[in-house]
Parts: structure tokens; C-alpha cells; sequence
């Protein structure tokens, strides 16, 4: 077995500071004959492979590193938030969508303040009002009756192990925490799950119980998900956003047991020879993801070389032309009509790509009107950008070729900083547009009852030329993930990049205003360039996570973003 780890205080250290002229090399590559799975933390990676070793499908272990997630990395995903996922089987390719709900008591005007002007993000997601009825038990629960080799049951045995008798604290759960300040520890269920009864937070390293949270997976264990959408589990998630200590609201019995997760059509498109496969909307990823690569479809592999002002140039912008039309047109569709079709329109795609001069940045782009449906969809304004923050990704193949994506989330960091059975509950209503109306205008994504909040996770399979499994890849990081997403595309194809060379690659971006560098990488040296070709150039610090596997000859090969702390293991 070889494995690939990386601590982020490892990267922003050292690595960060000796990549001024280069991308952070990977600390080495991860190769497997058989089986692999890439996952945030190592422990949740380690409970995957058990899986995949003890005949587990890609799903199951999936399953297995999530529960540990919910552990060890509370702070990006767990059971108490949503998740989507794409699963290949070699045969037949299938997605599912667990995103969070809003409950029956949610409003249009729900994030409004009282003079009906939009609340500061940060005062609208702690408490009750930004839980969302949770996805990720009901709809993993979905993919192990489709895919699924082994029990339930045993899916969740090394996390209730680790919750039990203890981890050791992840360093990033420590830093994310103290990064949160006295904010974050005036929460009852933060300084309850994680601080001394002292107040100081947890520390790198130190072992840590959850035994509450290991009581919670033992019902589920053995009762199935209707152990987590009725009785305790249940009560205490309705109490939790009812006796909140800020922001409480009200989410029902009915509300959870009502939730349901969703299979949905993948969402697919060609980028070169290769056919690229994701989510298709209640999240806005996959298609705004195919969107970004059939925008550069036109151009040569040549000029999408990474860490050349060319590829930065173009990349940036066909991105902004697809967030342009990701704040336009994307929403729920089981509420509003979202043009699909029309969106991912080679002819449309094309006249919107002639507008991209390649010397020359185009400034804001405004949305564009799909070809197929000028006649049949309402006008809507386009939403102001929503700030995402706590997500992760995951990717496995097992013995048999099954492949997964997943990607899931709390949505901010800790999510709404409030717990239920001794998990974190999300925040993922905060990602709808907090104003219904923008100028007369209604929005894709009002907040409704019943209705599922606009992503950017971006689960994604590729398939080469033959039709064969090539990559698997995603990325936690709000709307950039986006992003990201698409560029770890271009990398694995354009540039025929590693799958650790991807993962480490410099990030950059641009969601449709200023374009984003990787503060202290070899971009920054690109600045004026850019600048006199009308970019206004940021430099920023990336908080990216893409994870990914890819088949070579003889097996696979798994990358993990140095920048977070996670590993690819496999044997």
C-alpha cells in the first residue's frame, strides 16, 4: 500500500513559501493495482479501504469515510448536512442528489431584516433559521440499496470505534477552530463538543471522544436512516433549531420525515475526445462546469497550458461568462424551469464563446439567453454572489471498477454551529438568494418551503475516448469549486497532468469581477500581464481540496490536495 498525505500547516508553510516559481510538488503519488479511495482526512480514508478490502463496493466505502468525516472533520461535512454523488459501475452511470431542504415554515423574505434589506451573511448563519432538513444519511442510504455489497451495519463500525474510544484531533479541525475566534466559542454546542471545560479549544494531536455522536450512529446502524429522520435523532435536530440560542426557527417532525433524497439524470457533455459526467441541478456544478469546458473547447490544448498567462487568461474568462449564466438561470427544478438544455447548446456555447477575445479581459459579462427557450422562461435577475465555506470531496474505486464522486457539506465552517446527537447541524439555507426580488425581478433561487438551496459541488467522472473510466475529481470551496473543478479537467486533458500534479496545481479564478491568484505560487508573476490586458488581479489565499483518481496503466492513481490534510490510499 502507498499512501499520499498532507498537512495544510505542512503547505502554507514551507511548501507555500518555496512555490513562488513553481506549484507545490506533491509530497509523492499514491498507486494502486485494485482498489483506492481519496478522502479529506486519514482516518476516514483508512475506514474506506477496510471497506474495499472486505469486498465493499466504491459506495460503501464512501459510506464508511463519511461517517469518520462527521467525526473528525465536523467542520466541512457530516450527517447533519447534504451531499451529491456520481456512481459508474462500468455499465451504468447514476447520480443522486441529498441536498438540504428548507423546512415548510421557510419564506421568500426569511433572510431579510426588518427595514427588508438583506442581513449580514455572517449574522444569518448561526442558530436555527440556516438549517436545512439534512440529505446526507437519507441519500447514501439511496446509494447503498443500489450499490451496496456489504450490511449497513458495518459501514459504520470504524466510526463508531473512533467516537467511542477516540481520535486524535485532526490538525485542521484544531485550526479551523481557533480561526473562529471568541464568535464561534459563545456557541453552547461548540464549546460543548469541542473546548476544555476551561474554554481553550481542542488541540493538534490530542485524543478526543464524541460519545454522544457515537450513540447516534449506532441507532442509524442498526435502524437505517429512519433512525436519523424520526424518533431521537429526530427530536433532538427539531429541538436543537427550536431552542437555538440565536436565529431559532422552526423545523418539524414532518419536515424530516417527509425529506427525500433524489437519483437524477448525470448531467454529460464532451470535452475534447473525453466525456465528462456530473450532478445536474438542484446543483448548479455540473453545468457550470461543462459549461466552462465547452466555452474553451474551441481553443487548442496548446493554449491551456497550466501556469501560462494564456490558460489563465481564457480560463478565467469562460468562467465568467458561465457564473454570469449560473446567477441567472440555475436553480431548483422541481420549482423554477431551469433552460438545461439550452445552457449546455453547442451553438449557444459557441456564440458565447466568440465573445472571449484572447487579449483582452470582456469586464463583468452579463448573462446569456439560452437558444432553445427565448420564448418560454420567465425573466429573472441574477442573484448576488452567497459566501460557501465547509465542504469536502471524496473519491473511490473498488475491485470491480465501480467508481464514486461525492462531494458534502455543511456549507460554513462548523455549518450552523449548533449540534443535534452530537453532530453538527448545516447552514445550507443561506446559500439561497437572500432577496426574492432584485430589481422587479424574481430570483432562480428564492428561498421557498420544501426547496432545495442553489450549489456549487461538483462531483465529476470522466470517461476517455473508449467510453473507459479516466478520472474521477472533485473539490470542496464554495462557488469556486466550480472552478476548480474545471481547471483539474483541463490539467488531467489538456495538460496531461498527474492526478498529485492536479491536485497541487496553482489555483486561480474568476466568478465574474476580479481575477483570483494563488497568493505566494508562481501566478503572482503574472500580474502585470494580466493587469494590462484589463484583469483586476487579486492575490488570495486557496482554501481548495481537490481530491481524484485516475486509471493509468496497471491500476489507478489517487491525488489529494496538499493544502488540506487528506491521503489517497490504496492497495
Amino acid at each position: 500500500m502507498k499512501r499520499f498525505a498532507s498537512a495544510a500547516k505542512g503547505f502554507w508553510g514551507a511548501c507555500a513559501m518555496a512555490a513562488l516559481l513553481a506549484p507545490c510538488a506533491p509530497a509523492g503519488a499514491a498507486t494502486a493495482a485494485h482498489r483506492m479511495i481519496v478522502a479529506a482526512e486519514p482516518d476516514a480514508a483508512q475506514a474506506g479501504l477496510d471497506m474495499l478490502r472486505a469486498g465493499g463496493s466504491a459506495v460503501d466505502a464512501a459510506i464508511a469515510a463519511q461517517m469518520v468525516l462527521t467525526l473528525e472533520e465536523p467542520q466541512s461535512s457530516g450527517i447533519g448536512g447534504g451531499a451529491y454523488l456520481i456512481v459508474s459501475d462500468g455499465a451504468e452511470l447514476r447520480a443522486y442528489d441529498g441536498r438540504e431542504t428548507a423546512p415548510a415554515s421557510a419564506k421568500p423574505t426569511m433572510f431579510l431584516d426588518k427595514d427588508g434589506k438583506p442581513r449580514r451573511h455572517f449574522d444569518a448563519v448561526p442558530g436555527g433559521l440556516s438549517v436545512g432538513v439534512p440529505g446526507a444519511v437519507r441519500v447514501l442510504a439511496m446509494a447503498h440499496a443500489a450499490h451496496g455489497k456489504l450490511p449497513w451495519a458495518k459501514l459504520f463500525e470504524p466510526a463508531i470505534r473512533l467516537a467511542e474510544q477516540g481520535f486524535k484531533v485532526p490538525p485542521r479541525l484544531a485550526i479551523e477552530l481557533a480561526e473562529g475566534g471568541p464568535r464561534l466559542a459563545a456557541m453552547p454546542d461548540i464549546r460543548a463538543n469541542f473546548l476544555h471545560p476551561d474554554g481553550t479549544p481542542i488541540k493538534p494531536g490530542e485524543m478526543w471522544r464524541n460519545e454522544k455522536l457515537g450513540r447516534s450512529f449506532r441507532q442509524i446502524a442498526q435502524g437505517g436512516p429512519d433512525a436519523f429522520y424520526s424518533g431521537v435523532i429526530a427530536d433532538d435536530i427539531v429541538n436543537a433549531v427550536a431552542m437555538a440560542p440565536v436565529n431559532p426557527a422552526v423545523m418539524t417532525r414532518a419536515d424530516l420525515a417527509g425529506y427525500q433524497a433524489k437519483e437524477r439524470a448525470p448531467l454529460c457533455g464532451d470535452y475534447r475526445r473525453y466525456r465528462v459526467c456530473s450532478v445536474p441541478p438542484s446543483t448548479s456544478g455540473g453545468a457550470t462546469v461543462l459549461q466552462i469546458l465547452g466555452l474553451l473547447q474551441r481553443f487548442p490544448s496548446s493554449d491551456l497550458q497550466p501556469r501560462t498567462l494564456t490558460a489563465l487568461h481564457l480560463i478565467s474568462e469562460a468562467e465568467r461568462l458561465a457564473y454570469a449564466d449560473r446567477a441567472q438561470w440555475l436553480g431548483d427544478p422541481d420549482f423554477v424551469p431551469v433552460p438545461l438544455a439550452g445552457l449546455m447548446d453547442r451553438a449557444y456555447l459557441d456564440s458565447r464563446s466568440r465573445l472571449i477575445d484572447p487579449m483582452r479581459a470582456m469586464g463583468t459579462a452579463p448573462a446569456g439567453v439560452p437558444l432553445l427557450q427565448k420564448t418560454e422562461l420567465p425573466v429573472y435577475a441574477p442573484m448576488r454572489p452567497q459566501i460557501e465555506q465547509g465542504t469536502s470531496h471524496l473519491a473511490v474505486v473498488d475491485d470491480r471498477g465501480e467508481a464514486v464522486s461525492m462531494t458534502t457539506s455543511v456549507e460554513a465552517a462548523f455549518g450552523a454551529q449548533i449540534a443535534a446527537g452530537g453532530f453538527l447541524l448545516n447552514n445550507q439555507l443561506t446559500d439561497f438568494s437572500y432577496e426574492p426580488i432584485i430589481d422587479g425581478k424574481p430570483v432562480a433561487n428564492a428561498p421557498a418551503p420544501g426547496k432545495r438551496p442553489l450549489s456549487a459541488m461538483s462531483p465529476t467522472i470522466v470517461f476517455d475516448p473508449d467510453g473507459k473510466f479516466f478520472a474521477a475529481v472533485g473539490s470542496p470551496g464554495g462557488r469556486q469549486i466550480i472552478g476548480y473543478v474545471a481547471q483539474a479537467i483541463v490539467n488531467l486533458i489538456d495538460a496531461k497532468l498527474s492526478m498529485p500534479e492536479v491536485a497541487a496545481a496553482p489555483r486561480h479564478i474568476n466568478l465574474n469581477g476580479a481575477t483570483l491568484i494563488e497568493r505566494g505560487m508562481q501566478l503572482e508573476t503574472l500580474t502585470p500581464a494580466l493587469t494590462a490586458m484589463g484583469h483586476q488581479v487579486r492575490p488570495v489565499k486557496f482554501d481548495s481540496g481537490v481530491n481524484g483518481i485516475r486509471r493509468v496503466s496497471g491500476g489507478y492513481e489517487g491525488g489529494a490536495d496538499p493544502r488540506r490534510e487528506g491521503v489517497a490510499l490504496g492497495d
